[in-house]
């Protein structure tokens, strides 16, 4: 028997839409995270959406994102923005809270939390 991907797990394109939803709804609106939210366009629908595309191929789901973008290129595609500890502190702070409302079982939320850490730490860019 084939092990279930995190995509399965979590529920599928539903399930992934809401966290990729609630990740950018508390950016939005938690003031702690306003240097992060600031890195954004003001109007996140573009933003949301292609997380979203990046999460589904990244879970094990269906790869919309390379099937439109190609290779994410994640490192290549942050660097107009200065990414340093605090940025990548705050992207998790808020993606933390949102699979912790989603996730019930431990197992899977420490899973995707340091697979989601060691992604957003990869990211920087700035020196410290």
């Amino acid at each position: 028997m084939q092990e279930m991907t995190p995509y399965e797990l979590l529920g599928g394109a539903g399930v992934v839409r809401w966290l990729t939803d609630r990740f950018y709804d508390i950016m939005d609106s938690d003031p702690a995270v306003k240097p992060l939210r600031d890195m954004h366009p003001t109007d996140l629908a573009g933003s949301r959406e292609k997380l979203y595309m990046f999460l589904s191929g990244w879970l094990g789901g269906p790869q919309l994102f390379i099937e439109q973008f190609g290779h994410p290129r994640l490192r290549m595609r942050h660097m107009p923005f200065a990414v340093d500890s605090e940025a990548r502190d705050m992207w998790m702070q808020c993606m933390t809270q949102a699979v912790n409302e989603l996730v019930c079982e431990d197992w899977l939320k420490a899973k995707l939390l340091e697979a989601f850490y060691n992604t957003a730490d990869f990211m920087r860019n700035q020196e410290e």
